[in-house]
């Protein structure tokens, strides 16, 4: 059974107070239930986003209408029904239109009350996505373990392409006051192999990849050629399994937040301060010299306020 089927089934169950969910469940919450652990494109998320905000009137749009409305192509709508599950877009509308109809009736919940849902049910998500981290973190000693031996390459490579960039960055930026010689990637094709090559060369033993959805072919591109220049790779990726933690010698899952029009990165977000926190403790004489020497200048040159 399709998610889709199964999303109209549980809205079928019969309840014991002999009322169907369709009458005990918030229209607000049927709608959001649809999109509900979805991986959608940045396009179907308008779709999404315009149904959430037009309920009422979306509901009984022509997939052409709701196609120039939004902004997309017709086979765009027609793909973003299938990924929640339904045959086509008419399939999703027979079931959009009770819970519109159901919304003007009850009036209970305006756009503004779907809206400020939908900001809630990203951030529960996200909640639960850091409960998972916390579970992978339990096991201590795999992360004191990585972060031994990120400490231990020199230089360190830290890949971030596309999506993923924000969190090199930050990786890198970090890392850089308590490593001596961190590499930053952001470019993929030759721009990346030449900067692996370099750091493979300069006595380098580990790269660290950050890879977010939606995953750009160029990443598993330099993973596979930093593993080419004997470099091994610790791939810090969502949990959607693939090409890329195959090709990694370590691969550490953290979900993204895809509830909203862009995701979030919460949960990856700690899990690279987790690592940071493990290349601290594994030399930590190190760490304490490299940060002291990083105030001294800092506050000689009055970087901050």
């Amino acid at each position: 059974m399709s998610s889709g089927q199964q999303a109209r089934a549980q809205a079928a169950a019969i309840k014991p107070s002999g009322q169907s969910s369709e009458e005990v469940r918030p229209p607000a919450d049927r709608l959001l239930a649809l999109f509900d652990g979805r991986r959608l494109s940045p396009g179907q998320r308008r779709i999404a986003q315009y149904l959430i905000d037009h309920l009422t009137e979306a509901a009984f749009l022509s997939i052409t209408e709701l196609a120039e409305r939004v902004g997309v192509s017709q086979p765009s709508v027609t793909r973003f029904a299938s990924s929640l599950g339904f045959s086509g877009y008419p399939a999703l509308r027979d079931v959009l239109q009770p819970i519109a109809l159901s919304a003007v009736a009850g009036a209970t919940d305006t756009r503004e009350q779907i809206r400020r849902n939908e900001l809630q049910a990203a951030v529960d998500a996200e909640i639960e996505n850091l409960e998972n981290v916390r579970r992978l973190l339990a096991d201590t000693n795999q992360v004191l373990d990585i972060g031994r031996e990120l400490a231990a390459s020199v230089p360190l490579t830290v890949l971030g392409l596309r999506i993923s960039v924000s969190l090199a960055e930050y990786f890198a930026y970090a890392a850089r006051r308590i490593h001596p010689d961190v590499r930053l990637v952001t470019r993929g094709g030759s721009v990346a192999f030449d900067a692996l090559l370099q750091s493979r060369a300069a006595g380098g033993t580990w790269v660290l990849a950050f890879a977010m959805p939606r995953h750009a072919k160029e990443t598993l591109a330099a993973i596979r050629a930093a593993r080419s220049t004997g470099l091994r790779v610790v791939l810090i990726t969502d949990p959607t399994l693939g090409p890329l933690v195959d090709e990694a010698d370590v691969a550490l899952t953290a979900g993204t937040g895809s509830r909203l029009v862009f995701d979030s990165y919460a949960a990856p977000g700690v899990l690279s301060a987790a690592l940071l926190q493990s290349m601290a403790d594994a030399d930590p004489e190190r760490t304490q010299a490299r940060l002291e020497d990083y105030e001294q200048v800092a506050h000689h040159h009055g970087f901050f306020l």
